[in-house]
């Protein structure tokens, strides 16, 4: 079964829009790094969890396919999205698939436990 994300519409206005100042904040407040790259294009991503991210709805268009998930310039994750429903001012958009980014290469082989981590040489 799916996990549904909690609706904000039963919230007063004034809470809703005092949410949304404070994530604002928020988002200045870390940079606003992460982003998502379709294509060429980039996208600043306001909300990010394991299930998916939002992206101001007025920045993007809908979305689909293979995208990748940016902190600056270091990536993040390579994932597969479909659009899911605009929240307020926001898109949603939901994993179908999300893959972390290794930081090194694949071993070909099996490294051994003890094996050594350097050698001494002789001078």
């Amino acid at each position: 079964m799916p996990k549904t994300r909690p609706d904000r519409h039963f919230l007063p206005k004034e809470v809703r829009e005092g949410l949304a100042l404070a994530q604002d904040r928020d988002r200045k407040a870390t940079g606003g790094r992460l982003r998502v790259q379709v294509g060429r294009d980039w996208y600043p991503i306001r909300s990010f969890d394991a299930n998916g991210f939002e992206v101001a709805l007025d920045a993007a268009p809908k979305l689909r396919g293979h995208v990748e998930i940016h902190d600056g310039a270091r990536m993040l994750r390579a994932a597969l999205i479909v659009a899911g429903e605009p929240s307020g001012d926001a898109m949603r958009y939901d994993f179908k698939r999300i893959t972390a980014v290794r930081d090194g290469a694949a071993l070909d082989y099996v490294r051994n436990v003890d094996a050594p981590t350097g050698f001494i040489t002789a001078q």
